[in-house]
This record gives structure tokens, C-alpha cells and sequence, in this order.
């Protein structure tokens, strides 16, 4: 409740309030929020000081509006410490949600220019190249590609793939990952990743390039994924 005896702002109490009921789930995403009058006239506040703190919180993320219907709770975003190195799938299982991919593609290839460079090989010598969409209780979350050479993943198969390729590299094929390099950037969604995300032209991604190395210092696995930019987040830890 509202404390007009608090030293703290009340657009900022009613802000928090918002917040505890949606990290509560007692307002789901996807539900419509009582209006501005109503806010107001429960807690005996202005309009204008309702509209600043529905205003904060749809500019953070958790509320957004549709003109002539109201104002609703958005989905929450997967946050994603950057400061340490996991895979999807073990991500996604620690919040207690269930990982999936649908393979788009699963080749054996030989190594461009560029790819080759990346993954310092030779040009020629082959590589698997997949594609697939990622999945978290069956929502798609993002497309990756994904380069990595044969003489480490050995003759690596669907199955063997499917369920995590940290786990099949390290767990059977017997390697230890050590560190990733990684860059993030924002794009609009291609007509690809469109349909893959289900996402309408216009949509932002998060665009990430990632570039996975063994405790030997050689690059196993380069990565470029595309992620539903309303849907995710990443956060980083800047000590001084």
C-alpha cells in the first residue's frame, strides 16, 4: 500500500507495489492492470502520479500498452549473468524451466575462408554446420548457428547433438571447456529469424557472436545466435 508519511515517492511505492504483485504471480503476464483512475482513486493519488509509475515500469519491460484496451503485464525476460560460462540447456534448467531445440539443419561441410579463420582450422577440412531454434517450455527464445570441426566432435550424429553439445563434448567426448569470447549487438529480426521466433517484421534481436575454447586454448565451437530481444536480458557484474 501507498505511504503518503514515506519518505519515499509515491510513484515510486506504487511502482514496487506493481512489481511485488507481478514477481508474485499474482498479476500474470499477459493481464490487463485496473486503469489509472483506478489506481488513483484506490489510493487517493493523483492521476498524473499513477501515470508516471505504470510509465517506469512499461519502460522497464514489465508493462506495455495497446491502444484502447489498457495497459497489461509483459512477459518477463531470462536474464543471463554474463560473468560465467553455460550452455542453454543448463541455464534453463537451474530457473526451473524445460530446455529444447528443434533442429532446422544438421550438416557436414568444409570449411569457407572465414569459418576456417574462426575456428583456425584449414579451409577445406570439415566441419559440422547446424541450425536450430532454442526453446524454453516450448517457447522459442532463439536461432543459432553453429560451427565446430569434425576432428573434435568427432562423427558426431543427431542424437548425440540433440540434448546438449556441451554435454556430448565434454561428457563423451572427453574434453574440458574452458572460456568463450562473446559480442552482443542489436539488429532487426531478419525474415528468417521471423519466422523461426515468431516475431513480426520491424522486431528487435539480441544478435550474439560467440567464439568457445578448450582448456588447450583451441576454439571448438563458433556460435552466431539471434535472441528474442523481448524476451531476454543479460547482466553483467562491472567491479571497480
Amino acid at each position: 500500500m501507498v505511504d503518503k508519511n514515506s519518505p519515499l515517492p509515491i510513484y515510486y511505492q506504487l511502482e514496487e507495489e506493481i512489481k511485488q504483485l507481478i514477481n508474485s504471480e499474482q498479476l500474470k503476464p499477459g493481464e490487463l492492470l485496473p486503469s489509472e483512475r483506478e489506481y488513483a482513486e484506490k489510493h487517493n493519488i493523483s492521476r498524473m502520479t499513477v501515470r508516471q509509475a505504470i510509465n517506469n515500469l512499461a519502460s522497464e519491460g514489465l508493462l506495455f500498452r495497446q491502444k484502447g484496451k489498457g495497459t497489461f503485464v509483459a512477459e518477463q525476460k531470462f536474464e543471463q549473468n554474463l560473468q560465467g560460462l553455460t550452455s542453454f540447456s543448463e541455464d534453463m534448467r537451474a530457473r526451473g524451466l524445460q530446455p529444447s531445440s528443434r533442429l532446422v539443419s544438421f550438416a557436414e561441410k568444409s570449411a569457407d575462408e572465414n569459418i576456417a579463420a574462426k575456428l583456425q582450422v584449414n579451409q577445406g577440412e570439415a566441419i559440422f554446420q547446424i541450425e536450430r531454434i532454442r526453446m524454453a517450455d516450448q517457447s522459442p527464445l532463439a536461432a543459432e548457428t553453429i560451427y565446430t570441426p569434425k576432428k573434435i566432435a568427432g562423427n558426431m550424429t543427431k542424437q548425440d547433438f540433440a540434448p546438449s553439445f556441451y554435454e556430448y563434448i565434454e561428457n563423451t567426448r572427453g574434453y574440458k571447456i574452458k572460456h568463450a569470447n562473446q559480442e552482443i549487438e542489436s539488429a532487426l529480426a531478419t525474415q528468417k529469424e521471423i519466422d523461426h521466433l515468431q516475431l513480426e517484421p520491424g522486431d528487435p534481436v539480441l544478435l550474439i557472436e560467440r567464439l568457445t575454447y578448450l582448456n588447450t586454448d583451441e576454439p571448438f565451437e563458433y556460435v552466431i545466435s539471434a535472441y528474442r530481444a523481448d524476451k531476454y536480458k543479460f547482466k553483467l557484474q562491472m567491479p571497480r
